[in-house]
């Protein structure tokens, strides 16, 4: 059965780090896979669920600010914890603005790093919810039929349907009729959450 618990990456080369961090945190329900340098997280297969990455910032073969871009790239679901044993304000500053969730200076308190990898666990389910959502309302728009699409890009752009109707060269009760299987495909309560759809989904004003 395949473990559904959120996954805490300790990337570390510090072999007593990791020993020391891997117990804790197994004791605290998370689940644990621990990587001496960038290139071995780089190649194992993260898993699509919750996450973080506890990474040092001072890594054998890859910088860590500049696995910060790789993970943000490739595994966006995976928050990140940097842990360094020296702190500047420079560096602090820059991962912060990259997106990290803390920026921890060794030795630090238990309590501390655990508070540190709940915010990031929290952060990470929230991303991963809406990765999905995205997914599937992207599913339900290829429902729609080529025509519905036209009319639904149309109307979200602020045309009536009278206008919709002369732009297609349609009758404007058979614009009503395409709205309304539209928005029972999209699953839209409300012309306003079909707007917040369309935007979700990048789409402009033409088909």
């Amino acid at each position: 059965m395949q473990d559904g618990r959120p996954v805490v990456a300790i990337v570390d080369d510090d072999v007593s780090i990791r020993e020391a961090l891997e117990p804790l945190l197994r004791l605290s329900g998370w689940r644990v896979e621990a990587f001496a340098c960038a290139g071995a997280f780089l190649e194992w297969a993260a898993p699509d669920g919750p996450g973080c990455v506890l990474l040092d910032m001072s890594l054998p073969d890859l910088n860590g600010l500049d696995l910060q871009i790789r993970i943000a790239d490739e595994r966006p679901q995976m928050p990140i914890i940097f842990l360094t044993g020296f702190g500047d304000v420079p560096t602090t500053v820059r991962a912060m603005k990259a997106g990290a969730v803390e920026f921890l200076t060794k030795p630090f308190e238990d309590h501390v790093l655990l508070a540190a990898v709940e915010r990031a666990i929290e952060r990470s389910r929230a991303i991963v919810a809406e990765r999905a959502g995205l997914r599937e309302l992207r599913a339900r728009y290829e429902l729609l039929s080529r025509r519905e699409r036209e009319v639904m890009h149309l109307i979200v752009a602020g045309l009536l349907n009278k206008q919709v109707g002369g732009e297609l060269g349609i009758s404007e009760i058979t614009v009503k009729a395409h709205r309304g299987r539209l928005m029972e495909k999209m699953k839209a309560a409300s012309f306003a959450e079909l707007v917040k759809m369309s935007e979700k989904l990048g789409l402009g004003t033409s088909a």
